[in-house]
């Protein structure tokens, strides 16, 4: 048992020597790191001076909490709606929690598989991509600002989006916020945002470590080591890696990676929190691959095209990434009332690629036309958030107010080439073929900082309703540099973003709510001609209903929202190395998701996403009221685990999910279809002692999954049936 830092600040009263001791004697071990107290407290009565034998000692109540610990597949409070420890039910706005129970029974290997049974998200847009996430929140890309880790942007100022991959092994747990954002994140992806909370030193002891083993020749090793450096967990510490070295479903294809993450805690008092937060990622990949249509989704005269096909050079093709990152999260309680918070990160990622990809199928339908591209890119980011947090009332008012500064900038440095590349029998591939050099066609430097200003009051009346109102001044500057034609430009924007909302709690647990939400995007980079992107802006208004159950360990939510955004960045149809502004995209949808934890040794998630997007506004002709590209109009999830409680069999479980995606299209004129299609997954696992034994499968039936693209010109496979096994060693 641990005390709560809110009952700690309670319980530091004592002042002498002897009350330190009493106070000591009566929580004993349960309360594990205990500092020490507050001096001169004046709630404290000191020992009555007489000639009595005994002294009359008065302390006052302490309280005494556990600390909150998130079991099984539901989580009770997060802050990434609010940047406050506020319950889920009392956030008016759509939040999936994804465990560390969830990642660890359905062994979620990349950020991509972890979102797999998340309502509102697509995190496998392009089908079995190893070198990034194809991320979309409701029927937006979100790869390139929705990525956060420990509320810090991982932005990727860039088109390419591949600068960052998060390793799920070093997730506490991972946060969907659905809808936009800015008002407390600033620059960020109306369709929401991904927060990866990264793990942190623990107070007690804790040890694992893993050996995982596959199809596609892989080999994984694992390791999570943390607990107290001193008696009073003052310093406490916590080192997470990986090591991996692994083949893919496609010949030539690697997953290979290094994953290193030191952290360390300092608790000076109970009041003080300085963690320190580094990490190692150093990545060889293979490039995403994509097929032709005809052979494919579509019928070729000489046949079908198998999902392990390659369409590169082995001694060509490379994409080589390695990442560092540092830095802090601080907490300060100056009274019970005053809160103050810094959070700051630097990182540095670097990318070597080259890839030779497919260009089209000549006459005979099984010559491949080839091109070759390649992308070198430096990435420097600097995040900072300030928070100043003060709770009080006003009579039967509650308010908790936020006020907030953060800064932000960050330093691309990229070069692009591209050119021919020799064709090749895509049935009968013969590799080794040389490939020249291609020329340099892109060669930018990109500049983007941020500074913003946020105000959030939370307000609780009577216990029963939650007024929610923010407010946010941003100031962006973006300054691009086009080495090749020798060209600088600027731009600065400023924009008041907003959202309110308001939540009723029921008796019942049931908790209706309405609110409406801004963001704003000045979106940095070019295409491929080196024209800079316009601002996007986007509003939303979401009405839904949350119910937590009495009595029962379960969450359900249920909304409806209507997400219009301005000045839309998408792959453009005729070239999916580029990307154009669409101009203005409307989304309307429904989203139902369900969470429940059983005694029994059952835990259950469900989730169902119904998305009506169209194109309101086009720079592209054919594309006004279409529907937008690689955006399914239903897709559903179900996932159930099973563990045994008693009996002989004590600790095996199975698990097994259901996934469906609906057909999505290729091009904005609608004409051509991505098939729908429906995969299983399944665990069995047994736990004995310390030791945890588990098979993990997925896609059991190797269902061919097609995502299509390029008008329908390319296609790429999903992800092919995968079998893991692994053994985890706790002590």
């Amino acid at each position: 048992m641990l005390i709560t830092p809110n009952a700690l600040g309670k319980a530091n009263v004592a002042t002498s020597t002897l009350s330190r001791w009493v106070a000591g004697l009566l929580l004993g071990s349960a309360i594990h790191g205990f500092a020490g107290a507050d001096e001169a407290d004046p709630s404290v009565k000191k020992p009555v001076a007489d000639n009595t034998k005994e002294a009359i000692v008065t302390l006052p109540t302490v309280e005494v909490k556990t600390e909150k610990r998130t079991a099984g597949y539901r989580a009770e409070t997060t802050t990434v709606g609010t940047k406050t420890d506020t319950p889920l039910i009392e956030t008016p706005q759509s939040i999936s929690i994804i465990t560390q129970e969830q990642l660890l029974d359905q062994r979620a290997d990349s950020l991509g598989t972890a979102l797999r049974y998340t309502p509102g998200v697509q995190g496998e847009t392009f089908g079995f991509n190893p070198r990034a996430t194809s991320l979309k929140i409701r029927g937006f890309d979100s790869i390139t600002t929705g990525l956060f880790r420990d509320g810090l942007q991982l932005r990727t100022p860039t088109p390419s989006g591949e600068s960052f991959n998060p390793e799920p092994y070093g997730a506490e747990r991972i946060e969907v916020l659905r809808g936009p954002a800015s008002v407390l994140y600033g620059q960020s992806s109306p369709g929401g945002l991904v927060n990866f909370v990264t793990k942190r030193p623990p107070r007690q002891a804790m040890r694992e470590i893993q050996f995982l083993a596959g199809n596609f020749s892989r080999y994984d090793g694992r390791w999570d080591l943390g607990g107290p450096i001193d008696e009073r967990a003052t310093f406490s510490y916590r080192l997470t890696g990986l090591v991996r070295n692994s083949g893919t479903q496609v010949d030539f294809i690697n997953d290979n990676r290094i994953y290193i993450a030191p952290a360390l805690a300092w608790r000076p008092s109970e009041r003080t929190s300085l963690t320190l937060l580094s990490q190692f990622q150093d990545e060889k990949l293979g490039d995403f691959q994509f097929l032709p249509s005809e052979g494919t989704v579509l019928a070729n005269p000489n046949g079908r095209l198998p999902a392990r096909r390659f369409t590169g050079e082995p001694g060509f093709d490379k994409l080589n990434r390695r990442e560092y990152a540092i830095g802090y999260l601080f907490e300060h309680q100056l009274n019970d009332a005053w809160t103050l918070r810094q959070n700051f990160r630097y990182s540095n990622n670097a990318l070597d690629r080259a890839v030779v990809y497919s260009a089209g199928l000549q006459a005979d339908k099984r010559t491949l036309n080839r091109v070759a591209f390649g992308n070198d890119q430096q990435l420097n980011t600097v995040a900072l958030d300030n928070q100043a947090q003060v709770k009080f009332a006003t009579g039967s008012i509650g308010h908790t107010v936020l006020l907030g500064v953060d800064y932000q900038h960050f330093d691309a440095r990229s070069v692009t080439t591209f050119g021919n590349a020799p064709s090749i029998d895509i049935y009968r591939p013969v590799y080794g073929a040389a490939v020249l050099p291609p020329p340099v066609i892109g060669h930018n430097d990109t500049v983007v900082s941020q500074i913003g200003v946020y105000l959030q009051d939370q307000i609780k009346i009577h216990d029963k309703w939650v007024l929610s109102l923010a407010g946010r001044h941003d100031w962006a500057s973006t300054e691009l540099k086009n080495n090749v034609r020798g060209m600088r430009t600027e731009q600065n924007d400023s924009r008041f973003t907003g959202r309110a909302g308001l939540v009723y709690l029921s008796e019942t647990g049931l908790t209706p709510y309405v609110s409406y939400s801004q963001s704003f995007l000045p979106t940095a980079g070019v295409n491929l001609f080196g024209q800079s992107f316009s601002p996007e802006t986007a509003q939303q208004y979401e009405a839904g209903v949350k119910f937590q159950p009495t009595g029962w360990n379960s969450f359900i939510t249920l909304a409806a929202f209507d997400l219009q955004r301005q000045n839309v960045r998408t792959p453009d149809p005729n070239n999916p190395l580029n990307q154009v502004q669409t101009g203005e995209v409307r989304i309307r949808g429904v989203e139902v998701e369900g969470v429940a934890n059983f005694d029994f040794g059952l835990n259950l998630i469900a989730s169902y996403t119904y998305l009506d997007a169209e194109i309101t506004k086009s720079n592209v002709a054919g594309e006004k009221g279409e529907r937008p590209t690689q955006v399914p109009e239903h897709f559903a999830s179900i996932w159930g685990n099973y563990t045994l409680q008693k009996g002989l069999l004590r600790g095996l479980g199975l698990g097994t999910g259901v996934r469906y995606t609906g057909a999505s299209y290729a091009n904005a004129p609608n004409s051509f279809k991505s098939p729908a299609y429906t995969v299983v997954d399944a665990v069995i696992h047994y736990d004995w002692r310390q030791y945890r034994f588990a098979v993990n499968g997925s896609n059991l039936f190797n269902e061919e999954a097609f995502v299509c693209f390029s008008g329908g010109s390319f296609c790429s496979f999903g992800a092919q049936r995968t079998v893991i096994g692994s053994i985890r060693y706790l002590w």
